[in-house]
């Protein structure tokens, strides 16, 4: 009795031990057979690739991914649109790494963990994402392009005489705009590396101050002299503003003021007169005149270039005509007015 049970017994685990035996030959030959099936609920960039081959999946994804990656993205501001297609920077889809990444993971837990999933119908709900590159030297090339539209540089406040010396010309700042390039390469890469995300982008862009502002401006020229040999005039400025017009002499043929841009650099007041080593002066060439009936300059000097000053005189017959030697002439009370309200250095511009 005990024999038989024994016999039997035996019979049973050999028969047991060919049947597993078998199944596992069945297992390793069935694995075998799907080693490039991707699982089912598997997804790659959004397309379920469940139960296809790598090379089917691969066909499908670039026939499904091919429409999404013509869609060109637009950058947008001020009024200008920019069209960037994915195939002018070089975009290229990873297919083989993205159905690659899909196959590793339907082939992930092992063997029986493989064919329990199967035999169970379970799905694996596994995204792989989508995956690209691109040029980014061409990425960089298209927001230089965009920097050399949209870039608007700053323009400084300045001022310039008006012809004849008759006024002031005065150009306010103005603020400018650059792309901020590294933010818009950033920006565009990413929405052509991504298949949901914006189509349309704002260039970003920051200000750009002007060197000198108009209140600069008006604090560097608080004060400033025009003369106009022609209209026989001389204009005060503060602060970029009229404040006064004095008539005046200037010098005559032969010796005439000096035109130009100059600073006042020499201020006296009841001035000595230093005649100039000059033909026109005679035998008073090189010597110094103390202040009295016989010197010329009178009450005040503010002397601007090589001996050349405005200064008062009591000859006032000669005020609005071309009769000094250089020299600019005031009336005496023109010319103790002007002297406190123009400091050393102050611009004199004279035509």
């Amino acid at each position: 009795m005990h024999r038989r049970v024994w016999v039997a017994a035996g019979i049973f685990l050999a028969v047991a031990s060919v049947a597993l035996s078998a199944t596992a030959a069945y297992a390793y030959v069935w694995d075998r057979d799907r080693a490039d099936v991707i699982a089912n609920g598997v997804t790659v960039a959004g397309v379920d690739v469940g139960g296809l081959h790598a090379a089917q999946a691969r066909r499908l994804l670039a026939t499904r991914l091919a429409a999404r990656l013509r869609r060109p993205v637009e950058l947008v501001r001020m009024g200008r649109t920019f069209s960037v297609r994915p195939s002018g920077v070089g975009v290229r889809s990873d297919l083989d790494g993205m159905v690659a990444a899909a196959v590793a993971a339907s082939r992930s837990g092992g063997l029986w963990h493989r064919l329990s999933r199967e035999l169970r119908g379970q799905r694996l709900d596994v995204s792989i994402p989508f995956r690209a590159d691109l040029s980014h030297s061409r990425v960089e090339l298209v927001a230089r392009h965009v920097a050399r539209v949209l870039d608007t540089p700053a323009k400084d406040a300045a001022v310039a005489p008006k012809p004849l010396a008759l006024g002031l010309r005065v150009s306010p700042s103005r603020w400018g705009v650059a792309v901020d390039r590294a933010k818009l390469a950033a920006a565009l890469t990413d929405a052509l590396l991504r298949l949901d995300g914006p189509r349309e982008l704002r260039v970003p862009v920051r200000p750009v101050r002007p060197r000198v502002s108009l209140r600069e401006l008006m604090h560097r020229y608080s004060t400033y002299i025009l003369v106009s040999r022609e209209t026989f005039t001389l204009r005060l400025y503060k602060n970029l503003r009229l404040v006064k017009t004095y008539p005046i002499a200037v010098g005559q043929a032969g010796l005439e003021t000096p035109a130009g841009e100059y600073t006042i650099d020499d201020k006296q007041v009841n001035p000595s007169w230093h005649v100039p080593l000059s033909s026109w002066a005679g035998d008073l060439a090189g010597r110094v005149i103390p202040p009295g009936p016989d010197d010329p300059i009178k009450a005040r000097w503010m002397g601007f270039y090589d001996g050349a000053g405005i200064h008062g005189t009591d000859e006032i017959s000669s005020i609005g005509t071309a009769a000094s030697h250089g020299c600019i002439r005031m009336t005496i009370p023109d010319v103790e007015d002007l002297y406190p309200r123009v400091p050393l250095h102050t611009p004199i511009y004279i035509d």
